[in-house]
């Protein structure tokens, strides 16, 4: 057996009473709790004492059947989010349920907070949340501005665990709420159902410097437990570090707990970086084990990536070659594929022969695959719909 060599040494976080006081009854500078001195001295007491023995949970109940450690005491809200995550699951997995897409608004910005204006990034949600609608879907749009714009409602950060060892990140994640700290009002445990729910998620972004904003970021990050994460807190006795990478060495299967989600990506910027931020999204996206369809959106090349997406969505059609290499032709350059030609036939095509690149040959292969379960009929359909949005998408109006 490996030895288990679990890393320290970085300084202290622990703060004394008065610090603790101090940034405690920060929150309370309005004049109107001036009154309630003497009811705010005793919270703060209480407050320091759950901070002081450390009660990240203080609300918990055996684990019970089915768990590694049945006696262990698992926290309550844990429960209720896995819970609604098994719930989300059986409606993803309901044969004569409704194709399921979930919406998301990527852009901080928002009329109700500073910017004062909608953002360009939720006149495309509504956009596509009109044509979903028309074709029956079950839509449900997850609007992260509301995390600057709406009391209590916080994404908090993640914090690395599946960097220590895949086991110690568990699903849904266990890190929050922490109560001892005062990290609560996290929104993850109910954002984990929504995706779980859906057969198609289809992300809409602005570019911030390069990056997508920071309250997506924060949800991104947060679903590193999706991919490989422990369904089982007690197997690791909470947060043991030690047992955690005990479980990884000896072998641990990473379950892709989204696997077979249609993953879609629309990203609009006024200069540069979203063809970098796509890229990047759709690397997660695929790194989850879902399918991905991409549309990078700037003021230029708009129409020819679109064209390209409907070709490939379309399996290609009879004839399609490679373009030649020619110097001086940017598109030609890079290899698109184009109407006409000799290349290829439909049996070839269908074989992935000549003609025909092996990334179109899989595109061919997931279409007759789609034909045997009625959950990857729903994945098509969203396949397909996702490109016509992008096509119907207005202008990025900076």
């Amino acid at each position: 057996m490996a030895k288990v060599d679990v890393r320290k040494g970085m300084p202290p976080r622990k703060l004394d009473r008065a610090a603790f006081e101090a940034r405690f009854r920060s929150r309370f500078v309005d004049p109107v709790f001036g009154p309630l001195e003497k009811e705010l001295t005793a919270i703060v007491a209480a407050a320091w004492d759950a901070y002081a023995e450390g009660r990240k949970a203080p609300l918990t109940r055996a684990a019970g059947p089915g768990f590694a450690d049945p006696d262990y005491q698992i926290a309550l809200d844990w429960l209720a989010a896995r819970e609604a995550i098994i719930a989300a699951q059986a409606r993803h997995d309901d044969p004569h349920g409704p194709a399921r897409v979930l919406l998301i608004n990527g852009s901080s910005r928002t009329e109700h907070t500073c910017p004062g204006e909608m953002s360009k990034t939720w006149r495309l949600v509504q956009i596509a949340r009109q044509i979903f609608d028309g074709r029956g879907f079950a839509v449900d749009v997850l609007d992260l501005s509301r995390t600057v714009s709406e009391f209590g409602r916080t994404i908090h950060p993640c914090k690395a665990c599946a960097s220590t060892a895949m086991p110690l990140c568990h699903w849904p994640c266990s890190c929050y709420p922490n109560y001892s700290l005062g990290q609560v009002h996290d929104w993850m445990n109910e954002i984990y159902p929504l995706w779980v729910a859906a057969h198609g998620i289809m992300i809409v972004t602005p570019v911030n410097w390069y990056h997508v904003p920071a309250g997506l970021k924060a949800m991104l990050d947060r679903l590193v437990c999706a991919d490989g994460g422990n369904p089982d807190p007690s197997s690791t006795h909470g947060k043991n570090a030690a047992q955690a990478k005990q479980l990884e060495l000896d072998g641990w299967p990473y379950p892709r707990h989204l696997a077979g989600r249609l993953f879609a990506t629309v990203v609009h910027g006024d200069t540069a970086g979203a063809e970098t931020l796509r890229r990047s999204l759709v690397d997660r996206g695929r790194s989850a084990g879902g399918n991905h369809v991409q549309v990078a959106r700037r003021r230029s090349g708009r129409g020819r990536r679109l064209r390209r997406l409907l070709r490939a969505l379309r399996h290609q059609p009879r004839g399609a070659r490679p373009r030649r290499r020619v110097p001086g032709r940017g598109a030609r350059r890079r290899g698109h594929l184009v109407r006409g030609g000799r290349g290829a036939t439909r049996r070839q095509a269908r074989r992935g022969g000549a003609g025909v690149s092996g990334a179109k040959a899989e595109v061919k292969r997931r279409h007759l695959r789609a034909q045997r379960s009625n959950p990857e009929q729903r994945a098509r359909r969203v396949r397909l719909l996702v490109c016509f949005i992008a096509l119907r998408a207005p202008r990025n109006d900076g």
